[in-house]
């Protein structure tokens, strides 16, 4: 019996045919090399009739006998990533929320181009679930029929149905509900799209990910009849399946629904052909290893773990220009491949990529006029290919350095893939493989198995079915154990519904994630199964179903064509140039001002404060309605007058289903001025200005119609509700009375209290009560207070740490990042290098072990020399023994040197800031995206005067963490400059 597999590339499109049921090696019968064409399906076709062409060339009359044709293709993310309007359709979207996210709309982040071509309609409803299963609210089927009819004249026959925690409604009564009755009203000619169906848990990358496969079922149901009428033209009358992101297929009738899932089914195919033809598959115990696909025009490398399945992106993964978090294999691609153009410089350095002549005929080997890294191997015999002797007058030096460049290029991005720094395995693939060298460093033997250049077409054809289980449980009480067992069948289940061989199927992936800030030990269990394609007599009635809408007009297919974009995407700010918008004392923000505030609010978060990227996305929204956000220096206010602040309590995890907003805290806001005798607000304030809290007092003064006063209440992040300043500093100012607000009208007010550390924990628990995630509002302060008590300007320091991070990346100078931003605040570079350790703990015994934190330390080393990109900026006084090490608690705690000899110096400490900068882009890395391989630039900052002083230090110094070191500063402490005074005039 025979597989068929093919794989479309940015190059070439591969075929090949297996013979299923060989002992351990596989069996390759037939295989073939065709240009990618412009159709896609004609490359396609091609491919499979030269294999079949050499198939019946041997055995004759075996077209019945081949279970199965996989194809992996780029036809529907070069739709999306092309701006195609002629293959993406209008989306109504309906999103089952309220009275939540109502501020973070559906299309907040997507391009202006790309939104324009698809939104057609939205609308925010009642439904979903909290974090612990509870419905937030009933589904009312009259507000579903009424959107059903606004959709209908609308004449939208795309629908996107998204509820908050869609992942945990096992039992349908959310999503599936809705479409239930929308089917109903609008009968079968709507396509309806679950979220659950689509994405795992992150309400808006789920819901973005759920539009762009909704734009598209169109577009796909038109791919695969034309798949279909490819396969009657070659007699084949077997399946039809499209590999997906993860390694697995699924049928052309699920391809036609959910498109999405194959968008980067080629780097997968790759990495799984390249596990079958090792044979690795067939061993019994196995360690994690690495994949590079060197094509044409680009490597992708990947990480094959144990399991022989990809290892996944942990994060969102942007498809032009849109987040989403579908399953997507974890990679690292760079601009070298076979034809990569070779250039020597006037100063005499080699440069190799990232342009490419694509299809090699441009090669000096094949006649072309350009030098490329094909010629540079042939040139060093690694491969007898195309004409040697056009060859011959290459200049030898430039050749070696050529290779040198080539080599150090694939062993940097080689070690960012890499999760220990000890040697590991290399599976190297692809048509453009013959460019790297025969040793690479890092790596401890490289494997080329035979067949490697149509290693994607092979994984095609292997490609098993998965299920897949991501849901959240409540652990309180119950054995973690025991529940990994349930969801572990369950996931099984789902394998086999998909098509797989019962007897095949195993658990290849369990991923557990304890939910921080948190009392119920709520925990994220993602649990996915892999079994072999059932055989093809199985499938064949399901298959059919594909053909189902056959008999619908084709007169378009063929012919689509790239449509211009309806709008262009804005041009580019001059970032050294820009100011801004100042009247008086009023700082009107803009667009820009809160990409600049949202990148310093992540530095100023030291790792921890939770992402701020979806309240910059609130305040821009709120600028794009025509609302007005500002900010006010205290000098020009009433120092007696008394300005609302807050923040938000709970977890990070809930908060990116269930997205925070400004009316919650408005509304908890108000209640407390009555309680205190308050008439009225002259500006709003945020407690604490480092990460998703600190852009909460610009999201609160567009709700209360008053400007953001520039400063806050902490000049960092911290974890505790303690270690607010005022109440550090003074019983006055302590935390009582606070509110909390859970956003659907519920408020409760706590008046009293014995000491703080019961304010924290019975207000922690009224919060998971609440879905773990609510307002939070301490008592108001008079301007002269939150002056006297607090940090001031810090609005005006995160926009000017955002602005540097900018300007280094406009200018392309990430080197002197450190030095811009050591201009804004006294401080010390403290570290360059690479993440080579991460170790997440629970406190030790000597520590308060508190709800929901995670502690951990993370070890970094210097580069290499060949590792830099560029030998300035290194620390002063940085050797290559030295490592530096940095113990955290949700925010980075402290720093300290281990030189050769073991020696421990500390370097920095809480309650001066220590944030680790991402070297490449500059931005902020949060704690939990710590991992090896990054490469990091490590800064302490100069914390405030008021964290120096004694009842300072006792609450936010080395000793309030359970740490026995003085804390010695980094520096003296600048006021910053207030960006109002400066730009004034």
């Amino acid at each position: 019996m025979y597989r068929i597999g093919v794989d479309v590339g940015g190059t070439n499109t591969d075929g090949v045919i297996l013979k299923i049921g060989s002992a351990s090696t596989p069996d390759v019968v037939a295989f073939h090399k065709t240009e990618t064409t412009q159709d896609v399906t004609t490359g396609i076709e091609l491919a499979v009739r030269r294999v079949l062409d050499q198939l019946s060339q041997t055995t004759p009359d075996e077209l019945q006998r081949i279970l199965s044709l996989t194809i992996g293709t780029t036809h529907f993310v070069n739709a999306v990533v092309q701006l195609d309007a002629s293959k993406l359709s209008k989306v109504a979207v309906l999103r089952l929320a309220a009275p939540y996210t109502e501020e973070c709309p559906p299309f907040i982040d997507f391009p202006e181009d790309l939104k324009l071509i698809i939104s057609g309609y939205t609308a925010v409803l009642k439904g979903g679930l909290q974090i612990d299963g509870r419905p937030i609210n009933e589904i009312d089927e009259g507000e579903i029929l009424q959107q059903a009819q606004i959709i209908l004249q609308k004449g939208l026959k795309d629908i996107v149905l998204v509820g908050v925690y869609a992942p945990l409604d096992l039992t349908g009564r959310n999503e599936y509900k809705v479409r239930e009755i929308l089917q109903r009203e609008l009968g079968p000619t709507v396509n309806i799209v679950c979220s659950r169906d689509v994405g795992h848990i992150g309400l808006l990358e789920r819901e973005n990910a759920s539009i762009l496969n909704a734009s598209l079922l169109r577009f796909a149901r038109t791919t695969i009849r034309a798949y279909k009428r490819a396969m009657r033209r070659l007699h084949l009358s077997c399946p039809l399946y499209l590999t997906q992101n993860d390694g697995t297929v699924i049928s052309a009738k699920q391809a036609a629904a959910l498109p999405i899932r194959t968008f980067s089914s080629g780097a997968t195919n790759s990495m799984r052909g390249a596990s079958y033809l090792a044979n690795l598959d067939a061993k019994e115990q196995r360690q994690s290893t690495l994949v590079m696909d060197i094509g044409g025009t680009t490597t992708d490398i990947g990480v094959l773990l144990p399991s022989g399945f990809p290892r996944q992106a942990s994060a969102f993964v942007e498809i032009a220009g849109v987040r989403t978090n579908f399953s997507m294999p974890d990679l690292h691609s760079i601009g070298l491949g076979g034809g990569s153009k070779v250039r020597a410089g006037l100063d005499g350095r080699v440069s190799v990529g990232p342009d490419s002549v694509g299809h090699y005929a441009k090669a000096y080997v094949f006649g072309g006029q350009t030098l490329t890294a094909t010629d540079i191997a042939v040139r060093l015999g690694v491969e007898e290919i195309g004409d040697r002797n056009k060859l011959q007058d290459l200049d030898e030096a430039l050749v070696i350095d050529t290779q040198k460049v080539i080599k150090i290029t694939l062993e940097n991005a080689i070690d960012r893939m890499k999760t220990s720094q000890e040697d590991c395995d290399l599976l190297l693939v692809g048509g453009g493989s013959i460019v790297a060298p025969t040793h690479l460093k890092g790596i401890r033997q490289i494997i080329q198995p035979n067949y490697h250049t149509v290693a994607n077409a092979v994984g095609a054809a292997i490609a098993g079915v998965s299920g897949e289980v991501d849901t959240v449980e409540i652990l309180q009480g119950k054995s973690l154990d025991e529940a990994l067992e349930r969801i572990k069948i369950i996931a099984i289940e789902r394998a086999i519904t998909a098509g797989a061989d019962k007897g095949t199927v195993r658990v290849v992936e369990i991923n557990v994630f304890p939910i921080q800030y948190v009392t119920n030990q709520a925990t994220r269990i993602i649990v996915r199964a892999v079994g072999q394609l059932a055989s093809a007599v199985t499938h064949l009635k399901a298959d059919s179903d594909d053909t189902e809408d056959e008999h619908l007009s084709d007169s378009n297919e063929g012919t689509h064509q790239f449509v211009e974009p309806i709008s262009r995407t804005p041009e580019q700010v001059d970032y050294i140039h820009y100011r801004p918008a100042i009247k008086g004392h009023i700082w009107n923000v803009s667009e820009v001002d809160l990409f600049f505030i949202m990148e310093g609010c992540g530095v100023l978060g030291t790792g921890g404060g939770g992402s701020p990227y979806p309240i910059y996305l609130i305040c821009r929204q709120i600028l794009r309605n025509g609302g007005k956000l500002s900010i006010v220096d205290y000098e020009s206010l009433d120092e007696n007058a008394f300005v609302s602040r807050g923040g938000y309590m709970g977890s990070p995890s809930v908060t990116s289903e269930r997205i925070k907003g400004g009316s919650p805290l408005r509304l908890v806001g108000m209640e407390l001025a009555k309680y205190c005798g308050v008439n009225e607000y002259v500006a709003t304030l945020c407690d604490e200005i480092g990460g998703g809290n600190g852009m909460f007092s610009l999201v609160t003064s567009g709700a209360y119609g008053i400007p953001a006063l520039d400063g806050d209440l902490m000049g960092r992040a911290y974890p505790m509700l303690n270690q607010l300043l005022p109440g550090s500093l003074s019983y006055r100012y302590r935390l009582i009375p606070c509110g909390l607000s859970d956003g659907d009208g519920n408020v409760v007010v706590r008046p009293s209290y014995e000491e703080d550390k019961y304010v924290e924990s019975i207000m922690r628990v009224v919060t998971t009560e609440m879905g773990s995630s609510a307002a939070l509002c301490p008592p108001p302060l008079e301007v002269r207070e939150a002056r006297d008590y607090g940090v001031t300007r810090s609005l005006s320091q995160a926009w000017r740490i955002g602005r540097a991070i900018a300007i280094s990346r406009q200018t392309n100078n990430m080197n002197g990042l450190p030095d811009a931003l050591l201009a804004i605040q006294n401080g010390k570079c403290l570290f360059k290098g690479k993440v080579v350790h991460v170790a997440r703990r629970s406190a030790n015994k000597t520590q308060e072990v508190r709800a929901g934190f995670t502690w951990g330390e993370v070890h970094i080393a210097p580069l290499r020399q060949e590792e830099m990109e560029d030998l300035a900026g290194i620390s002063e006084g940085q050797d290559s023994d030295m490592k530096l090490v940095i113990p955290f608690q949700n925010e980075n705690l402290y720093a300290y040197i281990v030189d050769g000899s073991g020696k421990q110096t500390i370097i920095a400490s809480v309650p001066d800031l220590i944030t680790v900068l991402d070297s490449q882009s500059g931005s902020h890395l949060g704690t939990p995206e710590y991992c090896y391989g990054l490469r990091v630039t490590v800064i302490a900052l100069a914390g405030h005067p008021l964290w120096r002083t004694p009842i300072g230090l006792q609450t936010g110094g080395p000793q309030a963490f359970g740490l026995d070191h003085n804390y010695e500063p980094i520096g003296e402490y600048k006021v910053p400059d207030s960006v109002i005074r400066e730009y004034r005039s």
